[in-house]
């Protein structure tokens, strides 16, 4: 590439992603969705995680259909749900296969020299196989997560590797920008929000309970939720109604605990566009999350929507909430429903009463910053 030319724009991109592709959409598919509206020819395949065909049968469920293997989203963006055959714990083969099905359907879709960009670690050796540019996305720091032994030595492994050979890594956190930081550069691309999105007035749910309203928004995971905390607010509170917005990735045992408890509504996941909805017509949004340093490592996006939807917050002091200021307030967990009763006793602002929130971060910013960092990679590639 001759000096001062600019690098030519990615147009094939391979996205292996932890989350899935549909109506709830995480920071992977914001991102995505922002990145085909700047850039109109980038063509993109966006690997979700694979139909675990092993596991599928140990649970007794040969008969669950895992669904398409190949679909188009968009007119831009086609999502590949690949097909694990093998469990890892026999050796690499199994990840041999699911990066041949990877390779195949990228050269399928005429995907030439794509631009690979790694969430899930577990496609580490295919990524370095491949030959094509990586960059490395690490949304959560899952080598801090209580898993089983053998899974946590193959996930070390696996990050160890991407950091060492990618061409860029990317990270959401300070916390994720130190520890993955040791021995590289790296990119801090925290989250971000669609402000107006999350301003524009919106009529009530209509499975939201009568009465007050304690709201939490997100992934119901023992690793980030503090049960007990969420246990100890209704039996303190049997008068206010805890609304559990999003999906349940809890053992089926606490699942059940919580659903037992007469204040606790557990509505599931609900696509992205409704969940402005949900936030504007609580009386107050809570975030009893463990603070742990799995929990340090995360940027969470809820933070900025509770500061985009004006609402009155009561969160423990973990990353992305400490320091916000108003409507959020900080209480450890002794006094968590102490202060969720003060914020209630002050009321729920009026409309346009809420004092200014500093201007928000977008996700059209964060995506924009994703893409300088893609084109620095490719630059990087086609000046080798």
């Amino acid at each position: 590439m001759n000096a001062g030319t600019a690098p030519s724009p990615v147009t094939s991109l391979v996205v292996c992603s932890l989350e899935p592709w549909g109506t709830v959409r995480r920071r992977i598919r914001i991102l995505v969705d922002e990145l085909v509206a700047l850039e109109p020819r980038m063509r993109v395949l966006y690997v979700v995680p694979a139909f675990d065909v092993p596991h599928e049968m140990r649970r007794g469920a040969a008969r669950s259909r895992p669904g398409r293997r190949l679909e188009q989203v968009h007119p831009q963006v086609h999502v590949l749900r690949p097909r694990k055959w093998l469990p890892r714990s026999l050796g690499p083969g199994a990840d041999r296969l699911l990066g041949r099905q990877l390779a195949r359907t990228a050269e399928d879709l005429g995907l030439v020299a794509p631009l690979l960009w790694v969430n899930d670690a577990a496609y580490a050796r295919f990524s370095v196989a491949s030959g094509w540019p990586i960059i490395y996305d690490v949304t959560d720091d899952w080598l801090l997560a209580p898993l089983a032994p053998r899974r946590l030595e193959r996930l070390k492994a696996d990050d160890a590797l991407l950091v060492a050979r990618s061409d860029a890594v990317v990270v959401c956190s300070l916390d994720l920008a130190r520890s993955r930081g040791r021995t590289r550069p790296v990119d801090l691309i925290p989250n971000g929000v669609d402000v107006d999105r999350f301003r524009r007035p919106y009529q009530r749910p209509a499975d939201l309970p009568g009465g007050p309203i304690a709201l939490y928004v997100g992934t119901l995971h023992e690793d980030r939720v503090d049960l007990e905390l969420v246990h100890d607010l209704a039996r303190a509170r049997p008068e206010l109604q805890i609304v559990l917005v999003g999906p349940d990735d809890l053992p089926a045992a606490k699942t059940a605990r919580l659903a037992a408890l007469p204040s606790v509504h557990l509505l599931g996941a609900k696509p992205y566009d409704e969940v402005p909805a949900y936030l504007q017509h609580a009386d107050l949004v809570i975030v009893p999350h463990r603070v742990n340093p799995f929990t340090e490592s995360l940027d969470p996006i809820k933070a900025y929507e509770c500061l985009a939807a004006e609402r009155p917050t009561v969160a423990t002091p973990v990353a992305g909430f400490r320091g916000l200021g108003p409507p959020v307030v900080i209480a450890p967990r002794e006094t968590f429903v102490a202060a969720v009763g003060s914020a209630l006793a002050k009321g729920v602002p009026a409309a346009g009463t809420a004092p200014s929130a500093p201007a928000l971060p977008t996700w059209r910013e964060r995506a924009e910053a994703m893409d300088a960092v893609m084109a620095r990679v490719r630059e990087q590639r086609c000046a080798a």
